[in-house]
């Protein structure tokens, strides 16, 4: 049976490069029918931070990431860490195992944990080889087989060197306030696997893959994400982030006023007259049958977006169009006729 561990400390978000970790443990659980331990590495209480660990949950959650044991607190196990000190003594190899409160340092609770929950293969990241050794002496002094240590490349700047979790969309929570789609940032981390050697961080490429995530999104759930009606959702499936579509719900839900020239209106009677006679709900077959109607008569399609819209850009005309039922596509030609007769 193999049993693997994710063990963050309770600092806050969680690093992209933690949740590379967190992805990978997943997925090695997952291929080979294992089961995955949350541990929160909670013994340096100088580093903690109050609501640390509900972040790190937070996180996991929105990447989709679930575990079949835990959070088990190493804060709770100190008395079993104690006791695994009184058969290694205080120091092994030179390092320290109890500070001086008596709480356990990160060598010896990891391992005892390893030990007591059965973990089989511990995936980290390279700046964890140079603890193998010590974990592996802690081993044999207890009696007890080491996993097998697997690690993980780091994940660094762009333009290489350490990524720290104060730069640009370095966090999980700098990508969610983005509104990146957890669906995307688990995407990027699945593509990476499990990288032999560090690698350099791709926001750019996240960002693509948020907008087929969003796409990929069933309609129900991306007008939930995006505060609208489901009806709206064909129209929000262009948009780049989450933002975007809420921004894109809001302007068809509530369009500015529109400020349409006196040029533009020949456009938005012609196109009241094809829409009147249109059934009341189209679908996107019929809705770009309307707009090539419309461009045939010398319609212009930016003035018909401004008409619907109050905007010169933003979602595909055609999905305005079937988001809109007829006696408000209507509503709108006649607000922006009328606006601009009333400027004249």
């Amino acid at each position: 049976m193999v049993n693997v561990r994710f063990a963050p400390s309770p600092t806050g978000s969680l690093h992209v490069g933690n949740a590379l970790v967190a992805v990978a443990n997943r997925r090695f659980a997952d291929e080979r029918g294992g089961t995955l331990l949350l541990r929160i590495d909670d013994t340096d209480a100088n580093r903690n931070l109050e609501g640390g660990e509900a972040e790190i949950l937070r996180d996991l959650a929105w990447l989709g990431i679930d575990f079949e044991l835990g959070p088990v607190r190493q804060s709770a196990r100190q008395e079993r860490y104690r006791e695994a000190a009184q058969m290694l003594g205080e120091r092994v190899d030179g390092k320290t195992l109890l500070r001086e409160d008596r709480s356990a340092t990160y060598h010896l609770a990891s391992v005892v944990d390893d030990v007591d929950f059965g973990i089989t293969h511990v995936i980290r990241g390279n700046d964890h080889r140079p603890n193998e050794a010590l974990h592996r002496r802690l081993h044999e002094a207890l009696g007890t087989t080491p996993p097998e240590y697997v690690y993980v490349g780091l994940i660094l700047r762009p333009e290489g060197g350490k990524l720290s979790k104060r730069e640009p969309l370095a966090s999980v929570d700098d990508l969610r306030d983005e509104g990146i789609p957890g669906e995307a940032v688990r995407a990027y981390l699945e593509e990476l696997g499990l990288p032999r050697h560090d690698v350099r961080y791709d926001p750019a490429r996240i960002r693509r893959l948020a907008i087929d995530a969003i796409q990929a999104l069933p309609d129900e759930e991306l007008a939930e994400r995006a505060g609208a009606p489901a009806a709206l959702a064909p129209a929000l499936r262009g948009a780049r982030t989450l933002h975007e579509a809420r921004e894109s719900a809001q302007v068809l839900l509530d369009p500015p006023v529109t400020r349409l020239p006196e040029a533009a209106v020949p456009t938005a009677e012609r196109f009241a007259r094809l829409r009147a006679a249109a059934a009341d709900r189209l679908d996107v077959a019929a809705a770009k049958a309307l707009l090539r109607e419309l461009k045939a008569v010398g319609g212009d399609l930016k003035a018909l977006r401004l008409a619907l819209t109050g905007r010169e850009s933003g979602p595909e005309l055609a999905a305005v169009l079937v988001a809109l039922d007829r006696d408000e596509t209507m509503r709108r030609l006649a607000a922006a006729v009328r606006e601009a007769a009333e400027r004249a």
